[in-house]
């Protein structure tokens, strides 16, 4: 047993010899063999072990059991008590998440305060098939049906190779004791619900359900790798990042073999349900301007891309900028310097900056966003256009419409920031200061 659990760690190189590991302990069967094993392979281990206060006298018979292992082990010993109803009251969650959250929550102090590398907790291979089952019942992809993962950042599973038929064998074979929590016994919770239940059923139409649903774990985890490495090659085609924007290629979407799988891999890591990605989806021939929010990000359907952004509750829509500024740092950064116009000077060509006649700016100056009704005298031409025009004419999407800036002075538009100033401001043989300015976007 040691030595399978020993090469299940290094497999996935869960552990090294190097620092301490804080291993939880309850007194049950699972994590006295996680800590005797890690033990006995030579790592250095300290018990955390938590008094939930839950039943009674039961939880400081526990704490005691655990304590005296520690000493029957030579390993030190940490413990901390919770008023586990109160905060679950407080919260308003279950007590089965609100001692799940205050243990977590101490492990990684206790991380921390020790320099311990990782956290070891005995889930072990049964544990993995009910989540997957869990996971199943509530409604899930491809990576629900994988089970535990051996890691999560500094949380590390050494037993899910191990059954827990097999550690309760290993407690009798190196004559160790543990404790019975009676709440194991429950149905109250829904993990016990599927293992004193569920999977009971299960075995009676296959004996041998456990390790069939074992073994189809480990392929979905096989499956998974591969899965995942088709996804990313498709994500790469399809997503285009560019100033703060993402774009999604809707023409390569609708090329794929499975629309609405490939739209839950896209829209799923930004935060939108499954009901929502899937009218957009049935949207992605609809016009243009469709809008759809998750909690953080804005998704636009534009002409052939759908549009990611960050929403921006509180967003300014005017800033004012003036004579003696020399610098704007938000919403865009701008750089502003004065200068005399020289021999030699030239005129910049660059879209990020602009030189304007000096004299003719009326301070302060305001940036501000684009608004129905503006109109300007593109560099070059002496006709008025619509900057909605002029948005339209450059094929400008509805998203780069919205974080278009106009830098104005008094009711004339100066500049639409980084792409083309007013042909009014432009440098003539009378120009004797020059104000330059430069844009980051």
């Amino acid at each position: 047993m040691q030595q399978k659990v020993e090469t299940y760690i290094q497999k996935h190189q869960l552990l090294d010899h190097e620092k301490a590991i804080i291993v939880g302990v309850s007194g049950g069967t699972d994590s006295v063999a996680l800590l005797h094993i890690l033990v006995s392979l030579g790592y250095d281990c300290v018990i955390a072990h938590c008094n939930f206060h839950l039943r009674m006298e039961e939880s400081d018979r526990d704490e005691e059991f655990v304590r005296e292992l520690g000493k029957q082990l030579n390993v030190p010993f940490y413990r901390v008590d919770f008023k586990t109803t109160e905060y679950a009251s407080g919260e308003g969650i279950s007590i089965e998440m609100a001692a799940r959250d205050l243990r977590y929550i101490w492990f990684h102090e206790l991380l921390q305060k020790l320099d311990a590398q990782a956290i070891a907790v005995a889930h072990h291979a049964d544990d993995s098939i009910e989540t997957m089952l869990m996971n199943l019942v509530r409604g899930t992809g491809l990576r629900g049906l994988t089970g535990i993962q051996p890691r999560n950042k500094k949380v590390v599973r050494p037993l899910l190779c191990c059954t827990r038929l097999e550690l309760e064998n290993y407690l009798i074979e190196e004559d160790l004791d543990h404790v019975e929590d009676s709440s194991n016994a429950s149905t109250d919770y829904q993990r016990n619900k599927f293992r004193n239940e569920i999977i009971p059923l299960l075995e009676e139409v296959n004996p041998s359900a456990r390790q069939t649903l074992y073994d189809s774990l480990l392929r979905f985890e096989g499956n998974l790798a591969i899965y995942q490495q088709a996804i990313d090659r498709i994500k790469e085609q399809i997503i285009y990042k560019t100033a703060g924007v993402i774009r999604l290629n809707i023409e390569l979407i609708k090329q794929q073999v499975h629309i609405p799988t490939i739209m839950y891999e896209l829209l799923q890591p930004y935060g939108f349900s499954p009901a929502l990605i899937e009218q957009v989806t049935q949207n992605l021939d609809a016009e243009s301007g469709k809008i759809f929010y998750s909690d953080n990000y804005r998704l636009l359907k534009d002409r052939k891309y759908l549009l990611l952004s960050t929403r921006e509750e509180t967003a300014t829509d005017s800033y004012l900028i003036q004579e003696d500024d020399t610098e704007l740092t938000e919403p865009i950064k701008l750089t502003l310097q004065k200068m005399t116009v020289a021999p030699g000077f030239k005129v910049s060509k660059e879209k990020e900056c602009v030189h304007l006649d000096a004299a003719l700016l009326h301070f302060p100056l305001q940036l501000r966003h684009w608004r129905e009704g503006d109109s300007f005298f593109p560099f070059g031409m002496k006709q008025r256009q619509k900057v909605s025009d002029y948005f339209i004419n450059n094929k400008l999407s509805m998203l780069e419409k919205e974080h278009s800036w106009l830098l104005v002075s008094g009711e004339d538009i100066v500049w639409i920031v980084g792409q083309r100033m007013d042909n009014r401001f432009r440098l003539t043989d009378a120009t004797k200061e020059v104000m330059e300015v430069n844009c980051q976007l």
